[in-house]
């Protein structure tokens, strides 16, 4: 674990207090000798960097698996196979040590979410919710107890239901998911389709995450893929040029 300790050391900011600062010092005990987690969150606003939200992730992952009682070779081939496109097979290699045995631990979930929350961007926020349904689907289905825990991270982390709505239909599919992505009904004017397409492409844009680095921009821009295409299928059905 010489290069996570290498990568703490380097930095994690608010993720290295609080309720993530306590259960990665109890996962990784005295690799990190030396080094000093806090159990209490500062209310000092501290910028979230690529470590913040890699470790987020990590824990947040360990949750939504453990989630229907289920831990499936599926599903940790998607978060490994993720971090190598994002961070290359080294540094990915000591991150899956400490992500299993984040998955030996009982995770307090709303806490976690909640100091996410203090310190995390919305647009950042927004993508670890992508990521998340990613991980359910892993499988080839969504079950439910995983998209239930989701959606209690989505309420812990302040994400409005219609925000947790759109990123649910670029997933999970229905005859409305078009327009849930875009956040609108059915009946909604062409003109409210096109201003809902707008706003949602500002809200979307891979360069809303670019401050934690081009690894998780990358990741964002299949979020704003989905989004254009849920419009094209919209303008399509409609015949709007």
């Amino acid at each position: 674990m010489t290069k996570f300790v290498k990568w703490i050391g380097g930095g994690l900011g608010w993720a290295l207090g609080g309720p993530i600062g306590g259960l990665l010092g109890f996962v990784i005990g005295s690799a990190v000798d030396g080094i000093k987690i806090s159990t209490t969150t500062t209310r000092q606003q501290i910028p979230t960097r690529s470590g913040d939200f890699s470790v987020s992730l990590l824990i947040l992952s360990a949750a939504v698996m453990k989630a229907d009682g289920k831990l499936l070779k599926s599903e940790l081939d998607f978060i490994k196979n993720f971090f190598v496109r994002q961070f290359g097979v080294s540094e990915t290699e000591e991150k899956m040590k400490i992500f299993r045995e984040i998955l030996k631990k009982d995770i307090p979930v709303q806490d976690v979410c909640m100091q996410i929350r203090q310190f995390m961007d919305v647009p950042s926020r927004l993508q670890l919710m992508h990521y998340l349904f990613g991980i359910a689907g892993a499988d080839g289905q969504f079950h439910t107890k995983e998209i239930e825990v989701i959606q209690r991270m989505s309420v812990y982390l302040g994400i409005n239901s219609s925000d947790f709505n759109s990123i649910k239909a670029m997933f999970v599919g229905d005859v409305d998911s078009a327009y849930k992505i875009l956040e609108i009904s059915k009946d909604a004017s062409d003109d409210e389709v096109k201003k809902a397409y707008r706003k949602m492409a500002l809200k979307y844009h891979p360069d809303k995450v670019s401050h934690l680095g081009e690894d998780v921009q990358k990741s964002a821009k299949e979020k704003f893929q989905k989004l254009n295409a849920a419009y094209e299928e919209i303008k399509k059905q409609r015949g709007i040029v």
